[in-house]
């Protein structure tokens, strides 16, 4: 009897880890803005004006992301096509905000895949 109670609860417990590694993480919004923008500001050589306005921009695309989520697991083909049309919002926020070169120097740093370890990969997938 022992041996099955131990071992029932290596199961719970085991599909407790891997239901929480499937699980999209919740993400901090605030944080993550602030490493999007230490990537974007260099990289795009944003002025004084253009900071606060892109960094709006950025928070509100990633504050609407974080309630589609959930998506991502449920059904990805939902969650693509609203990241999609999201992505498609903050894009034409930027074009108002961006000089033609700055959008795209931006619309260059898409990367490849989804990469966790890519921070820009938030704004893109």
């Amino acid at each position: 009897m022992k041996k099955v109670l131990t071992l029932l609860l290596v199961i719970v417990c085991s599909m407790a880890v891997v239901n929480a590694q499937t699980t999209p993480q919740a993400m901090d919004v605030n944080k993550l803005t602030s490493s999007i923008m230490g990537k974007l500001n260099p990289s795009l050589d944003l002025t004084k004006d253009q900071v606060p306005k892109i960094t709006e921009a950025v928070s509100s695309f990633l504050t609407d992301k974080s309630k589609i989520l959930s998506l991502q697991q449920s059904n990805n083909a939902a969650y693509v096509q609203k990241q999609g049309g999201l992505f498609n919002e903050l894009k034409t926020k930027l074009t108002g905000i961006l000089l033609n070169g700055q959008l795209h120097t931006f619309l260059g740093l898409k990367p490849a895949t989804n990469n966790p370890a890519n921070v820009l990969s938030n704004l893109f997938f």
